[in-house]
């Protein structure tokens, strides 16, 4: 089958819960996503408000205190709301990724010449008696490791090892430093090894259809189309003739499905799962989203696709749109503003 734009656009939507709302708990919202980007604290609230028809932002935090989600270091190398199962897989499956960060990132400096497996023991002895703060982290590393800074040393553990960020890191509306600990410690279950053929499969339910590319844009993890190739898959094909992998059973929802207004964080895996990042945005708008160091505001989606930004000034959401919108479309953005506010006070 031959997809327009608008079909990819609106099924990614579809696949992704923003046609409308569903009834799913937390964890189960954020496993059918294979988790959620989350190095800013606010962007994993925002996308299960967009997505959830019930949502109380204080069931993320109940999540991680009862260890029911966990955060850590995943695709791309970004901090990401996971469910257990998928945080002591993903973890491992990522790795590559992150050894690469470990050979280039300027974070790490002159810790990157440490010898993995030394670390690995070091930390593993200082994680023993309990979590601890990345700060005292990297003291006591430096104690064992003299040259380079506590801070890089901190950082060369985070990217080597499984390290969760425990709360409050991460709940509602709630203050405090990074805490690690080994994440099967704190989850209290071993790490296991992932099938990347059922990543694969989970990752067309919640993104597709799509290429090895995209996976690979999503995830950070190289060599996926021997894999793709391997299973049981449909192919469609673009507008440009190029072929899209999926699952048997998905749904393709149609270009001329109305789509309502929503408003998302600065990162969310919508608009960072596809290697061309053109399913819900434009070129020349996804430009004035980026910074020099990332995203630089919150985003807003009408009909589908990256229509402005948004902030928060002085206690109050201010909008900047990129084009005039129908008196309709007006109304559904107004309705998400409120929706919005409502969420941040709460």
């Amino acid at each position: 089958m031959q997809l327009t734009a608008r079909d990819l656009n609106r099924t990614l939507l579809s696949r992704q819960h923003l046609l409308e709302r569903s009834r799913r708990t937390v964890p189960e919202m954020v496993e059918h996503l294979i988790g959620l980007q989350a190095q800013e604290n606010l962007s994993p609230y925002l996308s299960l408000a967009a997505r959830l028809e019930d949502f109380d932002p204080h069931a993320v935090s109940v999540g991680l205190e009862q260890k029911h989600l966990a955060r850590l270091l995943t695709m791309r190398g970004t901090i990401h709301l996971l469910v257990p199962d998928d945080a002591l897989t993903l973890r491992q499956w990522t790795q590559p990724r992150m050894d690469k960060e470990r050979a280039s990132s300027q974070s790490i400096g002159d810790a990157r010449h440490l010898d993995a497996a030394t670390l690995k023991e070091a930390v593993s002895e200082l994680l023993a008696d309990g979590p601890m703060t990345g700060k005292e982290l990297g003291l006591q590393l430096a104690e064992r490791f003299p040259g380079p800074s506590p801070t890089a040393l901190t950082n060369l553990a985070r990217v080597d090892l499984p390290l969760a960020q425990l709360p409050p890191r991460g709940c509602w509306q709630q203050s405090g430093g990074v805490v690690y600990q080994y994440v099967d410690r704190w989850l209290e279950r071993p790490l296991r090894e992932p099938d990347p053929a059922s990543v694969v499969q989970r990752w067309l339910r919640a993104f597709g259809p799509g290429t090895a590319a995209d996976v690979t844009a999503w995830s950070g993890v190289t060599g996926m189309a021997p894999i793709m190739k391997a299973m049981d898959l449909v192919q469609h094909t673009d507008e440009t003739g190029r072929i899209l992998y999926d699952v048997p059973d998905a749904e393709i929802v149609p270009g001329e499905q109305p789509v309502p207004a929503r408003l998302l964080g600065t990162y969310d895996n919508l608009w960072l799962s596809h290697a061309g990042r053109d399913r819900v945005t434009a070129p020349e708008n996804r430009k004035r989203w980026m910074g020099l160091n990332g995203g630089n505001a919150n985003t807003v989606f009408v009909d589908g696709w990256l229509a402005g930004l948004w902030r928060v000034t002085d206690g109050e959401i201010e909008v900047e749109l990129f084009r005039a919108l129908t008196r309709a479309e007006q109304k559904g953005l107004d309705d998400e503003v409120e929706r919005t506010r409502s969420l941040l006070a709460s």
